[in-house]
């Protein structure tokens, strides 16, 4: 049996009473002086009893609602319980994909340069999904009042923690230095650079005493959504696992990209998901947001990706450079700004990765007796445009 105390100490086989010396019999109540147990009863006071009116759907909004949280149904956004449907049909372990040649690849098959590219970028990923775990379960999530949303967000904090242990498993398994890759983002200035700029971006919507009701910190949230959803998770994660795949193209890392290719699938919900709360926001509430400042903000993402591309790919490998990558930002980005309802903010832009959709977009089918079979059932319906 499970010990509860301790769930991972293996089972203890149970003594005979007479050796246990103790038994699991409740304490008895202890005798007076006449030796008599007392009848002791708690006095409860009565619950009140509310007249409390249903919930109607009409009534709910996505922040600053009345309704209550609590409530799941009736739904008045039947999209937000699809996301979570859809979600769970893309559910995988990172021990159902076998590494065995990534670590054989990695150690007698990589150049220099596309080792630099690889242990650079799984040191940005692990942070990066730290980062948006936190912002979710942390920040975005107590703001929503309606279930069917943040049911959907709760499913979404869970993957975020699951591509963590996605990119540690990788570490672990290929035998890289953990302190040494987990340390980067933090000592090397173009990786760090992203990262802070995240947390600027998103530190407003992290204070527990935010009041949407005021319209000047309603809009700083819609921004700041705006960001974590069409740019942190539409942009630099979407374009982020491109190197990889490049590498998978040629038949090298297979099972990291693998791995990678669950996550991105993820991340696609998320980033679409992101999107329409914002465009939702924006409707019920009547934001109007500075075209001036939404430039200004996938700019700033723009510049800080060009510094991160400008180390990883400061040599290009077969088959991929930096100005592919910067190219293909400047593409996503377009594309996520359309979705918001914004201009584009690079008109012109060109898709010079087109094979990085089909990596959303592609069914994971296996040969029953090679491994499990893995299918992902949502992926191929998403549509970006």
């Amino acid at each position: 049996m499970l010990d509860w105390d301790d769930p991972f100490a293996s089972t203890a086989k149970a003594l005979p009473d007479a050796e246990a010396g103790e038994t699991n019999t409740p304490a008895k109540p202890a005798a007076n002086e006449q030796g008599a147990v007392p009848n002791v009863k708690a006095e409860v006071a009565p619950l009140p009893l509310n007249n409390v009116a249903p919930v109607n759907v009409d009534d709910k909004r996505v922040v600053n609602g009345l309704t209550d949280v609590n409530q799941l149904a009736p739904f008045k956004y039947p999209w937000a319980w699809e996301y979570f449907l859809n979600a769970n049909k893309n559910h995988w372990t990172p021990l159902d994909i076998n590494m065995t040649a990534d670590i054989h690849d990695y150690n007698h098959k990589l150049t220099l340069e596309e080792k630099h590219v690889y242990t650079n970028v799984m040191s940005y990923l692990t942070t990066s999904d730290i980062l948006a775990m936190r912002n979710i379960g942390l920040a975005v999530m107590e703001k929503m009042t309606a279930p069917e949303l943040q049911i959907y967000q709760a499913r979404q904090v869970y993957e975020e923690a699951l591509h963590t242990w996605t990119y540690q498993h990788c570490i672990e398994t290929i035998g890289l230095d953990q302190s040494e890759i987990y340390n980067r983002y933090r000592v090397v200035p173009e990786i760090n650079q992203k990262i802070q700029l995240a947390n600027r971006r998103l530190d407003s919507i992290l204070r527990s005493d935010m009041d949407l009701t005021d319209r000047d910190q309603l809009e700083d949230f819609v921004m700041a959504y705006a960001f974590f959803g069409g740019i942190f998770e539409g942009c630099w994660f979407y374009n982020g696992f491109s190197p990889i795949f490049a590498l998978q193209r040629r038949g090298l890392m297979k099972g990291t990209a693998e791995q990678l290719q669950y996550i991105m699938r993820d991340e696609v919900l998320h980033a679409s998901f992101g999107i329409r709360v914002v465009k939702q926001i924006i409707k019920e509430e009547n934001v109007v947001l500075d075209p001036v400042k939404i430039q200004e903000m996938f700019e700033e993402a723009y510049e800080a990706e060009k510094i991160y591309t400008s180390y990883i790919l400061r040599d290009p490998i077969l088959g991929y450079s930096k100005e592919d990558h910067i190219a293909q930002f400047r593409f996503i980005a377009n594309r996520r700004a359309r979705q918001l309802g914004f201009a584009e903010p690079f008109p012109g832009a060109e898709n010079t990765l087109a094979w990085l959709d089909e990596q959303a977009n592609m069914k994971k089918e296996k040969n029953f007796f090679e491994t499990k079979v893995t299918e992902y059932q949502t992926g191929g319906a998403l549509k970006w445009d």
